[in-house]
C-alpha cells in the first residue's frame, strides 16, 4: 500500500510539474515573421488612417472598446473621440510627412499581441514643420480575420 501511495504521489508530481512547464511554455507564443509583418502592416495603418483622417479605415480597426491613451493628455479616449481627434487634426491642415518605427518588439498571447514600440513622426500644418518621438505600448487582438488595434498607451519617452 505504501509503495502505491509513493508511486500515485511521484506520478501526480510528474504531471502537475508537465503541465506547469507547458502552461508556462504557452504564455508568450513566438511571433513568426509572416505573424509579425501582419501586425507592424496593421499597426501603420492604424497610425496612416488616423493622420490621414481616413474615417472608414478607421472605423475597420478600431473596434467600439477601443482606450487610447496619448501623451500629454490627461483624458483618455474612446473610439468615437479617437476618429472625431482625427478629423480634427486634418481640419487644422496637419499632413504626415514621416511616420518611422525605429524599435518595434511583440508579445503574443493567441489572439491577442502587444507592440512595444519607439516611434518618429514629422507632421506639417500650414508650413511648419513638428518632429515628435516617444514610446508607444499597442494591444491587437484576431478579431474576424484581421488584426484591430483596441488600445494603447502614447508618451514622449522621457
Amino acid at each position: 500500500m505504501r509503495k502505491l501511495t509513493i508511486t500515485l504521489l511521484l506520478t501526480v508530481s510528474f504531471l502537475t510539474t508537465v503541465s506547469l512547464l507547458a502552461y508556462g511554455a504557452s504564455e508568450s507564443d513566438k511571433v513568426s515573421a509572416d505573424r509579425r509583418a501582419e501586425l507592424l502592416k496593421a499597426r501603420e495603418a492604424v497610425w496612416r488612417a488616423w493622420f490621414g483622417n481616413d474615417q472608414a479605415a478607421l472605423e475597420k480597426v478600431l473596434p467600439d472598446d477601443t482606450i487610447g491613451i496619448n501623451n500629454g493628455e490627461e483624458k483618455w479616449q474612446t473610439t468615437a473621440e479617437v476618429l472625431k481627434s482625427a478629423a480634427d487634426s486634418a481640419a487644422a491642415g496637419t499632413h504626415l510627412v514621416r511616420l518611422e518605427f525605429p524599435r518595434t518588439e511583440i508579445q503574443k498571447f493567441g489572439d491577442v499581441a502587444v507592440l512595444y514600440s519607439l516611434w518618429t513622426t514629422d507632421t506639417e500644418t500650414n508650413g511648419q514643420h513638428t518632429i515628435s518621438s516617444g514610446r508607444s505600448t499597442e494591444v491587437f487582438v484576431f478579431r474576424h480575420g484581421r488584426w484591430l488595434n483596441i488600445g494603447w498607451h502614447a508618451d514622449s519617452g522621457k
